[in-house]
């Protein structure tokens, strides 16, 4: 077979799953979305995997009669696990927002390990990994006493593809409690509750773990070579292909996260009360990072209290915010630095649902500004993901920062990611371009005011 076979892209984010057909050469073919749905029946609310599954199936049908594939890459959110053995999931996929039960958070409170060993914030829900195989453990334990593997989810996917169970340190990294970036070694939470034999051998992201299984190359009429890689965490993708430069940027990763990330920065000065942490990068090292809801909390400013869809904005409604002094006060959704405040809106009502989508676009720049600053980042900033679609975004935040704001034409940085762990030596053909600063009178003194709002 020619080396120069196409690769698919399994892209599950928390909002929307996503299929990506691209070419040897980095160019996009097709791609096909559906909802991420959380089913509401069974024990709990969790993941439709089996929608995902006959789905991505169908895709791939479809994809196969029009090129050949070489290689499926999974990339998904993270804080999520698989239990499974030879016959397939103990337990449905728990959903992280599930609020957890008290008697359970504050026997888990005693359990986890200290934030200087994992650097992981204590978050809500079932935002720490940890939390969620302890409380599973706890309330199902004749299923839990069934789990041969606890996969993350990318691995999970990989290994329904080609049967093969792996771990990866990205998603074990990502604020799951289980994982010592500094140290790249499980934390004491592992041993203390007998996981460590539950947890497959690592694997780096970009390895093969296998071909297709037999069954599902002739139901998806795909090469029965075609490689399964081990797969990574959505933001941590995005972070890739930024790695290899001389002085790694810093990365806005957006969509329903955004996650700021400063590779090379310590991590001494990460606060545990502010949501920072540290996540690993598919090479094994450690990132500070520092992340909130965006997507979600610009759905709710700009929606309004008459749930009204965001729209479309023009500069001078960025302006009349401004000039009005309308201010967005986190938090529009439970995480992020601000979790523990209820949001709200200071200053003149917008007027319209223009003004509306702006001043959202407005709270989401102060916002990376100042996750960005928190993290000690002066340099140069990408954005990637779903803001690059967001024709204001960039340019504001360029007029705040004094590095650079590289904006990328790729509104999935997730994608190319996971395309370059296919294809290490290729360069992706979407490439970043600074934005222009956008001029907005009264800026600076904008954020100004926002910062004392918040921190007052």
């Amino acid at each position: 077979m020619s080396d120069q076979r196409a690769t698919v892209v399994l892209d599950i984010g928390k909002t929307n799953a996503k299929l990506t057909l691209i070419a040897a050469d980095g160019s996009q073919l097709t791609e096909q979305r559906r909802s991420n749905t959380i089913l509401q029946d069974g024990p709990y609310p969790h993941h439709d995997t089996e929608g995902i599954w006959h789905w991505m199936l169908g895709v791939l049908r479809q994809f196969g009669g029009q090129a050949s594939i070489g290689a499926i890459v999974p990339v998904t959110h993270g804080a999520t696990a698989a239990l499974v053995n030879c016959d397939g999931l103990v337990l449905p996929v728990l959903d992280y927002e599930y609020v957890l039960p008290a008697a359970h958070v504050q026997r888990y409170d005693e359990l986890r390990p200290a934030y200087t060993s994992s650097y992981s914030p204590r978050l809500p829900a079932g935002l720490n990994l940890g939390s969620q195989l302890a409380w599973l453990a706890q309330a199902y334990p004749d299923e839990f006493a069934q789990t041969q593997h606890i996969l993350m989810y990318p691995q999970y996917w990989a290994w329904r593809l080609c049967g093969v169970a792996a771990g990866e340190v990205t998603s074990l990294g990502c604020h799951t409690d289980l994982w010592q970036p500094a140290r790249q070694a499980y934390t004491a939470l592992v041993e203390r509750m007998g996981w460590h034999a539950l947890l497959p051998p690592l694997q780096p992201a970009w390895q093969a773990l296998g071909t297709l299984k037999p069954e599902l190359a002739a139901q998806s009429g795909l090469p029965v070579d075609c490689q399964v890689l081990c797969g990574i965490h959505d933001s941590n993708a995005s972070l890739l292909r930024h790695l290899g430069a001389p002085a790694a940027p810093a990365v806005l990763s957006t969509g329903t996260w955004v996650i700021a990330a400063a590779p090379g920065m310590a991590l001494d000065g990460l606060r545990e009360k502010a949501d920072m942490l540290a996540n690993s990068s598919a090479f094994a090292q450690p990132v500070p990072c520092m992340r909130f809801m965006g997507g979600r909390e610009f759905g709710a400013i700009a929606s309004g209290t008459d749930g009204t869809p965001p729209t479309d904005f023009l500069a001078s409604d960025l302006a009349a915010i401004v000039h009005q002094a309308t201010f967005a006060l986190p938090a529009f959704a439970q995480a992020g630095p601000f979790a523990r405040r209820n949001g709200g809106i200071a200053g003149p009502a917008p007027t319209s649902a223009a003004e509306r989508s702006a001043l959202a676009t407005l709270y989401l720049v102060l916002m990376c500004d100042y996750c960005l600053d928190a993290l000690g980042v002066r340099g140069d900033v990408v954005v990637e993901g779903a803001f690059t679609g967001n024709a204001y975004f960039a340019p504001v935040l360029a007029a705040l920062r004094t590095g650079r704001v590289l904006a990328t034409d790729d509104t999935s940085g997730t994608t190319c990611g996971g395309w370059l762990l296919h294809r290490r030596e290729g360069t992706p053909q979407l490439q970043g371009q600074a934005a222009e600063a956008l001029a907005l009178d009264g800026l600076q003194a904008y954020r100004q005011r926002w910062r004392e709002l918040i921190e007052g």
